[in-house]
């Protein structure tokens, strides 16, 4: 038998950082999965970040997580995303290498202290009453935690379907998790069947990538870590294409929908919105004949390239039917056909913002078997999950991230609070302050958790203070400099379109104005520290839109009254007068910790708010 203080179950994104997170608070920590070497493994599309998955990341780094460390250690390609949108939507997104990533992470997470790795397949969580006390190996071993995270992504009873064949594994041809979730039923968790999908891989020396339009990556200090020095110039990139479905694709489609596993009966799991198949958008937009398609290298040096957007539950036959239709590929050979995947994961409703079970104590979970899609929300949530298992261990109050401090606490509070009824995907429009939660400053919103905490280094955390320090100095010196009028200053502004340079102006107050930037004013300010282009775009941000920001953190500090006043668990929401029964059966399953989570529930409105806020005050809890 062995013993451990954290038992994280799974060697995906999210039981990575939740080991990571728990063994650098001190914890003994043993990681359990089923393939030692596929740890990190990417079995679908291998990049990191896009929209505001890449803010993700960075709040992940900024509190001491691995992700993004590992991901700029060998990138094939890294570009800023909606850079002609405002800076609360740009984001970055990198192609990594799916044999390099797993690998520098893995080198990574084996330096990390207090932590140890067994191989080998959870059969059966153990509990003594309402507490999980760890679990049963197939081999008949058993694993004592005094708290145990699990992450076992798509692996619970998956299969895996083409058409009409159908097969028990897990993700990318590995084997899956079969038992455990026959535990979880036995124990009351509540189960639900979710499916995903992912397209071919082609090789890349049968395509003609003439008749597709290239996408190449971008120039620039572009990293998804703070502590990264050195960066992919744009000619080391390799580049992505982009190709498009035509009317025989769709006609093809349509001629065998009734044959694709989607449609054949045999799947029973609920899929993904925002992430669809192309029989689902096929069926969803019946008039567009033409669909984004983009070509992606998944190695530096090989031949695999991955279709992104033909995710499919087609027999290989009809697959290579359909891809040869397309500009491009019509002699394209498949080294891998699309699949779709069923598994079992548990209701995000039956979990509170700890990520703790509401069912038994010493139970976390994290990433897809909480409902969820996409290595970034894997990664974040497993941070999350082993950091609030070791501050239980310590006796210490749970850490949660409030809505407004960042995208993790956004994603958290939408999943513990409204749940998922298909896999939960993290966009910009979830967050009602994006112009807070920017890819720029999401160390300074939360490197002094992680700092408490004791996740994140030291010597970033040191980084974090200088850079800090750097870009303070800066805005007081923009605040107190005044240009004078010379040719100079005359010169600049009469090219961005201002004729008002015979007089002196303010610093800030030049760069608050439309087509001029801070790079066009530092020249001009004396004992200027040397900014990154990371410092200007937090400085600049913060100048240009500080009456926007004022406005966002005046709305906050509202919403945070409401998170301060915490509710009894023992109030019975069923008999409180004045609060509509839809409302009343939604706060007792739910069960908020504050009036704050209340309110952010589905079915549950202001009069709901006010007339719970009133028994709160009858009760003389407030």
């Amino acid at each position: 038998m062995m013993e451990c203080d954290v038992l994280v179950i799974g060697g995906g994104h999210a039981g990575i950082e939740a080991a990571h997170a728990a063994a650098m608070m001190g914890k003994k920590t043993i990681l359990l999965t089923l393939h030692l070497s596929m740890m990190g493994n990417m079995p679908c599309n291998p990049h990191i970040g896009g929209s505001a998955k890449g803010i993700l990341v960075r709040e992940l780094d900024a509190l001491g997580g691995l992700m993004g460390i590992a991901a700029d250690i060998s990138p094939l390609q890294i570009k800023m995303l909606n850079t002609g949108k405002g800076p609360g939507v740009q984001c970055l997104r990198a192609q990594e290498d799916k044999t390099e990533y797993p690998r520098n992470i893995q080198l990574l997470l084996k330096k990390t202290p207090n932590l140890s790795f067994v191989e080998g397949e959870a059969i059966s969580l153990l509990n003594e009453g309402k507490t999980i006390v760890g679990v049963r190996l197939k081999s008949g071993e058993d694993i004592c935690a005094k708290a145990t995270i699990l992450t076992s992504g798509t692996y619970l009873e998956a299969s895996i379907f083409r058409g009409p064949y159908v097969s028990k594994e897990g993700p990318d041809g590995e084997k899956g998790s079969y038992g455990l979730s026959s535990s979880l039923k036995e124990l009351s968790l509540p189960i639900r069947r979710f499916k995903t999908g992912t397209p071919p891989r082609l090789k890349k020396s049968s395509i003609d990538f003439s008749k597709t339009d290239i996408q190449p990556g971008m120039e620039g200090e572009l990293a998804f870590s703070y502590t990264t020095k050195t960066f992919l110039p744009l000619e080391k990139q390799l580049p992505c294409f982009l190709t498009y479905t035509n009317e025989e694709t769709i006609r093809l489609v349509h001629f065998h929908l009734k044959e694709s596993s989607l449609h054949n009966g045999l799947m029973h799991g609920i899929g993904p919105r925002y992430c669809p198949s192309i029989e689902a958008k096929v069926e969803r937009f019946p008039d567009k004949i033409r669909h984004q398609l983009f070509l992606e290298p998944e190695f530096r040096e090989g031949e695999s390239i991955y279709l992104q957007g033909f995710s499919n539950g087609f027999a290989p036959s009809i697959q290579e039917e359909l891809v040869h239709t397309l500009p491009g590929l019509e002699k394209a050979e498949f080294l891998k056909y699309a699949y779709q995947i069923e598994y079992d994961c548990l209701d995000p409703l039956s979990f509170g913002p700890d990520l703790k079970s509401k069912l038994y104590e010493g139970l976390y979970a994290a990433g897809q078997v909480l409902g969820t899609s996409g290595y970034e929300e894997a990664a974040t949530l497993g941070f999350m999950a082993g950091v609030n298992a070791a501050l239980a261990l310590d006796n210490k109050p749970p850490f949660v991230l409030q809505r407004d401090e960042a995208y993790i606490g956004v994603m958290i509070d939408d999943l513990v609070n409204k749940g998922a009824e298909e896999p939960y995907r993290l966009m910009s429009s979830r967050a009602e302050h994006r112009l807070l939660l920017r890819h720029d400053n999401a160390d300074f919103r939360l490197a002094f958790y992680g700092h408490d905490l004791g996740t994140l280094h030291e010597e970033a955390y040191q980084e974090y203070l200088a850079r800090k320090e750097r870009i303070d100095k800066t805005e007081h010196l923009l605040h107190e400099v005044t240009i004078p009028s010379n040719p100079l200053t005359i010169s600049l502004l009469e090219k961005k379109g201002y004729f008002d340079g015979e007089k002196g102006h303010r610093a800030c107050e030049l760069v608050l104005r439309p087509r001029i930037s801070l790079n066009d004013i530092l020249p001009f300010i004396p004992s200027c520290p040397l900014l990154n282009e990371n410092d200007k775009m937090t400085l600049e941000t913060k100048i240009k839109y500080a009456g926007y920001i004022a406005r966002e953190e005046a709305e906050c500090e509202r919403q945070r009254k409401l998170e301060k006043v915490s509710i009894p668990r023992d109030l019975p929401y069923l008999s409180i007068g004045g609060i509509s029964m839809e409302a009343r059966e939604r706060l007792a399953k739910i069960q908020p910790f504050t009036v704050g989570q209340a309110s952010r529930i589905y079915g549950v409105n202001p009069a709901d708010i006010t007339a719970l806020l009133l028994e709160l005050k009858r009760r003389k809890v407030i």
